[in-house]
């Protein structure tokens, strides 16, 4: 297996797992189950640290991907720039996750406090699938083709 392969297996967890948390953050705050809304804190940091890999993997897999024909540098540079926000506001959404499952180790969390999480995991989340759609584009021909008209 190598840097690309180990990339691209790996770069779907925090995509997937990010959605799953947003589904399970909202059911909680929905049923305003204070055991359920900690357990998806506890998958953000989970998420959060699924990243890690993805996010770590990239830049041996660009050294790889650049040296086969057809490989353009732009597409390669557009995914490495939206991996670089994403990553970042996830970890960020991660800290604060984590924090508050510490500050309120022992007293129920605020709904506020889960809805501000939920949002900031919505804007990871989605940063997170157009990075994943970036990076589809650097390989794939069928994502960047053009639609025909008999299409």
């Amino acid at each position: 297996m190598n840097a690309a392969h180990l990339h691209l297996a790996l770069n779907h967890l925090p995509v997937v797992g990010s959605l799953f948390v947003v589904l399970l953050l909202g059911w909680a705050l929905f049923r305003r189950s204070d055991e359920l809304l900690r357990t998806a804190l506890g998958g953000i940091v989970l998420v959060t640290m699924l990243c890690f890999p993805a996010y770590f993997t990239g830049e041996p897999a660009e050294e790889l991907v650049r040296t086969i024909p057809g490989i353009t540098a732009e597409p390669v540079k557009a995914h490495e720039e939206a991996a670089e926000k994403a990553f970042t506001v996830l970890f960020v959404v991660g800290v604060a996750a984590l924090g508050v499952l510490v500050w309120r180790r022992r007293q129920p969390i605020p709904r506020w406090v889960g809805g501000s999480l939920l949002a900031a995991l919505i804007a990871a989340g989605t940063m997170l699938g157009w990075t994943a759609n970036l990076g589809g584009k650097i390989r794939h021909p069928e994502i960047t083709a053009e639609r025909t008209a008999g299409n």
